[in-house]
């Protein structure tokens, strides 16, 4: 039995594929568009939706059985439209597990995405700075992530598995894509982005920020940075094969001493997100150029 759902059949779960497809439906006969790249905006992110074309809004509330975010700075909207020629889908709001949602809820968008026409998952988050090197305002690119939640036994997958998105067990030494991000790297040399580093990212429950401890233990597993994200969203994207990628913005380095006096807000993770406004705009609209260019979209 699932434990989010308290059902037994794969059928009868809000996260199978029938459920899925009916709320899909409600947006395919609203919409033209068919996206081939699905945008997730993280925390202070959201600029992206700047660079939209032709769009169509949804707010959250609007769509059936859609959940709703709460988070500061999520708008909670999800829009259809162009970034130049290319067709996408952008989710301006996250669903995060310390609102107290089931992991199945958190990622529904990326099942919604992959049923709409989707086969490219680009995902930024706010995370804080574990590698001591790395400056607030650095943009991370993702190589891999270590899933503190899958440690604990919470995966999004867990319960029946719907055969239709993808297999029982799935593999994740590929969870990004190495071609995406050798474009990535591309296009960050092209526009002489400074403040670019490449890491692992670590994720964790939340909604409190980690301890000294844990901080340094994660440093010793190899992450350089960690959030409370994006990890748990690949995971499902990967299941239904689903190209990935994904950034940082790094808001803030993580307290790593017991006698340090830095403090973490959420605020100030927003007010990170517009210094690098224009960057992050930038970066987004040639990475989805190239990789349309590059028919890896």
């Amino acid at each position: 039995m699932c434990d989010n759902c308290g059902r037994n059949s794969a059928e009868n779960h809000p996260f199978s594929y029938e459920n899925v497809e009916k709320l899909t439906k409600y947006l395919k006969e609203r919409v033209s568009i068919v996206p081939q790249i699905g945008i997730i905006c993280g925390t202070g992110l959201g600029v992206v939706t700047k660079l939209l074309t032709d769009s169509t809004i949804f707010d959250y509330k609007d769509i059936p059985d859609f959940p709703v975010s709460t988070v500061p700075g999520h708008h909670g909207r999800l829009l259809f439209g162009r970034i130049g020629s290319t067709p996408v889908v952008v989710i301006q709001g996250r669903f995060y597990f310390y609102e107290g949602n089931p992991l199945w809820k958190c990622t529904l968008p990326v099942r919604v995405m992959k049923l709409l026409g989707v086969s490219t998952l680009i995902m930024s988050n706010a995370a804080g700075a574990i590698n001591s090197s790395y400056n607030v305002g650095d943009i991370m690119l993702v190589r891999d992530h270590i899933n503190l939640l899958t440690f604990g036994g919470n995966n999004p997958l867990r319960g029946p598995n719907d055969d239709k998105f993808g297999p029982r067990f799935g593999t994740m030494n590929d969870a990004y894509d190495r071609r995406i991000l050798v474009e990535a790297k591309g296009v960050v040399k092209s526009l002489g982005m400074s403040g670019v580093q490449e890491g692992v990212y670590a994720c964790i429950g939340g909604p409190s920020f980690e301890t000294v401890a844990e901080l340094r233990a994660l440093r010793k597993l190899g992450a350089d940075a960690v959030g409370m994200s994006t990890v748990h969203e690949v995971v499902v994207a990967r299941h239904c094969g689903l190209k990935c990628f994904a950034f940082c913005l790094i808001t803030n380095k993580c307290s790593m001493e017991y006698d340090s006096k830095e403090k973490q807000y959420h605020e100030e993770h927003l007010m990170v997100g517009k210094q690098r406004e224009d960057d992050l705009k930038n970066f987004v609209e040639k990475l989805v150029l190239r990789l349309t260019e590059g028919n890896l979209a």
